[in-house]
């Protein structure tokens, strides 16, 4: 059995704070995941689908907005969501609150994961190149190579 805290971040409040659960509570089917994000802040990088591993959400506090194929979906304190393995997605928070979420995705290891983020040389989103070579992490379009974010 294992026990652990959410912890939440110092009082200096960051406006991305992770806290990767599956390691602490030393899971093996399961990836947990807790997040805390500022108002205008996204949950990840990058628009995103994992072709094995399905994901769900319960937001604990505030309103979690999930860019999707079918538009925006909306979901506040007390909810869950579900993406299905090949769903894409993205989640913001958008609304005026911080937000808390938790984060479940089985199997634990996510597996191949296609990415893209909107390219502005482009004017759409495209595939990305990410560069993990140092910090901070650098995303670049596939199509024509003009950065489109970093992530420290």
């Amino acid at each position: 059995m294992r026990k652990t805290e959410l912890s939440h971040p110092d009082s200096d409040t960051r406006s991305r704070y992770f806290n990767a659960l599956s390691e602490t509570l030393e899971t093996d089917g399961v990836a947990i995941n807790y997040f805390e994000r500022d108002p205008g802040v996204s949950i990840g990088d990058c628009y995103h689908r994992h072709h094995e591993q399905e994901e769900v959400f319960i937001v604990l506090s505030g309103t979690a907005t999930f860019d999707t194929e079918e538009g925006e979906i909306s979901v506040t304190t007390g909810e869950t969501i579900r993406f299905a393995p090949g769903e894409w997605q993205r989640g913001w928070n958008r609304g005026s609150e911080r937000l808390q979420v938790l984060a479940l995705g089985a199997p634990r290891d996510a597996g191949p994961t296609d990415l893209r983020r909107e390219c502005p040389s482009c004017e759409q989103r495209t595939p990305v190149i990410v560069d993990e070579s140092d910090t901070p992490v650098i995303f670049y379009c596939e199509e024509c190579g003009t950065e489109t974010g970093q992530y420290t």
